[in-house]
């Protein structure tokens, strides 16, 4: 990474055009699963919200937080082991159930009835639920409101041209006084299709890694923002 780009105040692209039409299908999103190709999965959990999480609870118990697009997100059991209850969506069937193995906790599974072929997984302890169905098929299961969204790349992940139907997905599932945790990733499109969401964010930590390089651009960040009800 050159010297002169590793600035926090460097100038940033806020042009989503050169990614408009980026698309991948639910279908490349199970494929990258069962290839392994999760490098987005941080096994020793998102260290922003570690530092955040106080801040993010405000001493409270009982809460429902959800996580959309969860993958094998470890921070669901830190919500869990607090008390919470963690309701998450994710289209891979395999990321969640590498979610119960990988924690060591027993679960149940069964069908969705609102949603044809769709599964939710439960642990037997009953404070963490994975529906295995799209994001945008979730709210069919009339799941309820929630206190608090933690969403780590979802909103960068989905496709640039569902973003508005994702943002609406969101606001129909949040309840009064929610507090919601957005952490998303800024680059040079320019330089990597991939996708992008520039926002006005409270912390911003350089994320720039060695195997970044291969993807042709010279710097990454990442960026935490709390959104609560005014």
């Amino acid at each position: 990474m050159d010297g002169s780009r590793t600035s926090l105040d460097i100038e940033e692209y806020s042009d989503t055009e050169v990614q408009k039409n980026q698309v991948l299908t639910l279908e490349e999103w199970q494929d990258k699963w069962v290839n392994g190709k999760t490098a987005f999965h941080l096994e020793q959990g998102h260290q922003l919200l570690k530092k955040h999480l106080d801040t993010f609870l405000k001493g409270e118990s009982g809460l429902r937080v959800f996580f959309p697009l969860c993958g094998k997100a470890v921070e669901m059991k830190w919500f869990a082991n607090r008390g919470h209850s963690v309701i998450g969506v994710e289209i891979s069937e395999l990321g969640i159930r590498e979610f119960f193995t990988e924690q060591n906790l027993s679960y149940t599974e069964e069908p969705i009835t609102e949603i044809p072929g769709a599964k939710v997984f439960k642990s037997s302890s009953g404070n963490i639920s994975l529906y295995c169905c799209s994001i945008f098929d979730f709210p069919r299961t009339n799941i309820g409101k929630f206190d608090m969204i933690w969403d780590r790349g979802a909103l960068v992940a989905v496709n640039p041209g569902d973003r508005k139907r994702y943002a609406d997905t969101m606001l129909s599932l949040l309840g009064k006084k929610f507090q919601y945790l957005l952490c998303v990733l800024s680059y040079d499109p320019t330089k990597h299709p991939g996708k992008i969401c520039n926002i006005h964010c409270l912390e911003k930590v350089d994320a720039f890694e060695e195997r970044h390089k291969s993807w042709g651009i010279d710097y990454l960040f990442e960026k935490l923002y709390l959104l609560t009800e005014k």
